[in-house]
């Protein structure tokens, strides 16, 4: 994936990627001539390859990578753009919620990069994944989800390190976006009206950058968000 666009037939695996930020870094691989294949419990855009595939059951994710990528001739890049929360406090979160958010979050991830590697040795390709600024910045009812995505950041850089030369590993960092991830939430945590929250379309530019660094040259990690938002620093 390194040193060319994601066109020419590259494949991008993207987890999440019917909604939100996975659905826009569909949009823009496929725009720049890629193809992208997603994992993902609901159906992506129209005439994308996909696997239904709830991400809790890390094993099963294991085995949806691989038979996305035999499917498609391998891959050239893996995008962990799913995740999942539910804000509370940590006495009022059921065990299996508060687990379920974890899984998701950070042990699908290690699982779906686990299966992709030797396609992606195979390709010199690329990873991203999808960290939050409550991963580098802790904030109260948010356990599970700080637990989960300081997690991804640890496992990414330290994954960045062994892979160093072989594969390229790049860590984001976002912000809040405009997406239905907070859709389902109690009114309390739902961003207000005049929340500073980015264009998933703008993030997804940010990851494409990424992406189509030459060999030699990775961007290790990116935090993108509003300028005004207030989860970062």
């Amino acid at each position: 994936m390194s040193g060319a666009a994601p066109g020419a037939g590259q494949t991008v695996l993207v987890t999440g990627g019917a909604s939100g930020l996975g659905a826009a870094v569909v949009a823009a691989v496929a725009r720049a001539g890629g193809r992208p294949l997603v994992l993902d419990r609901q159906p992506p855009a129209d005439g994308v390859p996909w696997i239904e595939c709830d991400l809790a059951d890390t094993r099963a994710a294991e085995a949806a990578t691989r038979q996305l990528a035999e499917r498609s001739g391998g891959l050239d890049a893996v995008v962990t753009a799913a995740g999942v929360d539910v804000p509370g406090r940590l006495a009022d979160l059921p065990g299996e919620t508060w687990d379920r958010i974890v899984t998701v979050d950070l042990l699908a991830t290690a699982a779906v990069v686990r299966a992709a590697l030797p396609f992606l040795e195979s390709s010199r390709g690329s990873i991203v994944t999808v960290a939050s600024t409550l991963g580098v910045k802790a904030v109260s009812d948010a356990t599970a989800y700080c637990a989960a995505k300081f997690g991804v950041v640890g496992f990414t850089r330290a994954l960045a390190a062994e892979l160093a030369g072989t594969i390229n590993v790049t860590l984001l960092i976002p912000g809040g976006m405009h997406t239905h991830f907070f859709d389902d939430r109690d009114p309390a945590y739902k961003p207000g009206p005049d929340a500073n929250l980015n264009n998933p379309a703008d993030t997804a530019n940010a990851i494409m950058f990424a992406l189509t660094q030459p060999t030699g040259c990775a961007v290790r990690e990116m935090i993108v968000c509003h300028e005004q938002e207030t989860s970062y620093p």
